[in-house]
C-alpha cells in the first residue's frame, strides 16, 4: 500500500498553475492584493490539476492518538492517562478541537492508533466506533464526515511505543503498519466526500519524539527542535532536550529512510498522520497541517515523497520551536501565527476559513472586463 501511495504522487500541473496566476491578474483587485492567499490559490490549483480548483468543503479532522514509552523519563508532568482521557473528551464532543470543528463544520474522527491504557468508550457499545479493519467506502457509517458525530476508529498497533531512549520505539513492520492506517483514512475520507483533511494528533509526551523527527530530518540542534510541550518546568525541559539528544545518539537515524526514522524515534501518531499526508497527496487532496506533531510527520511524508509537499498547506506557526524549523525546511509559511501550542487540529481548524476564502476568490470575484471595471 505504502509504495502504491508514493507511485500515486505526482509534481505540480504547471498548466493549472499557470492558469490560477493569470486568472488572478484579471480580478477585480490590484495585482498582489491579496498577498500569501494569491499563491496559496496557485498552490492548490496545481494540486487539483485544473483552476479554479474545487472549493475544500466538507473538511474533515482526522486526530490520531497514541502513548509513549518515552513517557517514563519525566519528560511530561501530565499522567499518561490523560491521553485515553482525552478522547472520551473528544468523543463526547468537550473539547477545544470540537469546539472549533463545529463552528468550521468540520466533521471529526479519532483514530487510536497506540493508546496505552483502556478507552473509556467500549467499541462493542458505540455505534459511532468502527472495527479498523472496516475501512471500506463501501460500508461506511452516514456519520462519517458528519460534524455533530465525533467517530471512533480503533486501529491500535500496539499499546504505545517503547521508549526511545533504550531502544527503537517501533519494529519497521509496526511503523509501516501506522503509515499504511493513515493511509486507509485519508482514502475514507476522501470517499465519503472530504475535499480537504485537518491533522490532529492527542498523545501525552509527544512531542518528545516529534523534536527528535525534527532534527533527524533537518539536522538542526536539538535546543533549536525542543520546546516546552504542555509548559514544562525549567528542570524537566532541560531533561527533555537531553532525551532528544540521546535518542538521536542512540539511533543515528537516515533521514533518506524514514521509515526507519519513524521506526527508531517516531511514534504511532506521527507515523498515521505521515500516512494521511501521503494518502491526501496521492488523491490530490489538500491536507491542512496543525502544529508540531503534524509537522514533523509532514518531514517524514516529504522524505517519502518530496512531491507530498504539494498537498500540504501550513495552517499555522505552533508556539513550540521545532515547528518553524520544520516549515522552514518544508518551504512553507503558515497562514496564521496566534501563539497557539494545544494540538488537536485546533490551529488547522482556524486556518480553514482563510483557505476556503483563498479558492472562493477564484471562482465568485469578476474579471475587469466581466465587471467593465477599468485596468490601470
Amino acid at each position: 500500500m505504502l509504495e502504491t501511495t508514493i507511485a500515486a504522487i505526482r509534481a505540480a500541473d504547471e498548466a493549472a498553475m499557470a492558469a490560477a496566476r493569470e486568472l488572478q491578474g484579471r480580478l477585480t483587485k490590484p495585482a498582489g492584493s491579496l498577498g500569501a492567499l494569491e499563491e496559496l490559490s496557485v498552490r492548490l490549483a496545481g494540486l487539483a490539476g485544473i483552476c479554479p480548483p474545487p472549493l475544500p468543503e466538507s473538511a474533515a479532522v482526522a486526530i490520531f492518538a497514541g502513548d509513549h514509552g518515552v513517557h517514563a523519563q519525566g519528560v511530561s508532568p501530565w499522567p499518561q492517562e490523560v491521553t485515553a482521557q482525552m478522547i472520551g473528551n473528544f468523543l463526547a464532543g468537550g473539547a477545544v478541537v470540537n469546539a472549533f470543528a463545529r463552528q468550521a463544520g468540520a466533521s471529526v474522527t479519532v483514530v487510536d492508533v497506540g493508546v496505552a491504557t483502556p478507552l473509556p468508550t467500549e467499541p462493542a457499545a458505540d455505534p459511532a466506533v468502527l472495527d479498523p479493519a472496516v475501512l471500506d467506502p463501501a460500508v461506511l457509517d452516514p456519520a462519517v464526515l458528519d460534524p455533530a458525530v465525533p467517530r471512533l476508529v480503533v486501529a491500535s498497533v500496539r499499546r504505545g511505543t517503547r521508549d526511545l531512549t533504550v531502544t527503537a520505539a517501533l519494529t519497521r513492520d509496526e511503523a509501516l503498519a501506522a503509515v499504511q492506517t493513515g493511509i486507509r483514512i485519508a482514502d475514507e475520507l476522501i470517499d465519503a466526500g472530504a475535499g480537504i483533511l485537518l491533522t490532529g494528533d492527542m498523545g501525552i509526551g509527544n512531542t518528545t519524539p516529534a523534536a527528535v523527527l525534527i532534527a533527524a530530518f533537518t539536522g538542526a540542534d536539538p535546543l533549536d527542535t525542543t520546546g516546552r510541550g504542555t509548559g514544562v518546568d525549567d528542570p524537566t525541559y532541560a531533561r527533555k532536550v537531553a532525551v532528544v539528544r540521546a535518542a538521536l545518539a542512540r539511533h543515528t537515524p537516515d533521514p533518506a529512510d524514514p521509515l526507519g526514522v519513524l521506526a527508531a524515534v517516531g511514534g504511532l501518531e506521527h507515523a498515521a498522520l505521515a500516512g494521511l499526508i501521503l494518502g491526501a497527496a496521492a488523491r490530490r487532496t489538500p491536507v491542512l497541517l496543525d502544529g508540531v506533531i503534524a509537522v514533523s510527520a509532514a518531514l517524514a511524508a516529504a522524505a517519502f515523497a518530496p512531491a507530498a509537499v504539494g498537498a500540504m498547506v501550513a495552517g499555522h506557526r505552533s508556539a513550540e520551536p521545532g515547528a518553524t524549523v520544520a516549515l522552514r525546511h518544508l518551504g512553507l509559511d503558515p497562514l496564521i501565527d496566534l501563539g497557539l501550542r494545544l494540538g488537536e487540529g485546533t490551529g488547522a481548524l482556524l486556518a480553514l476559513p482563510v483557505v476556503t476564502g483563498a479558492v472562493r476568490v477564484l471562482h465568485e470575484v469578476a474579471t475587469f472586463d466581466s465587471a467593465g471595471v477599468a485596468e490601470k
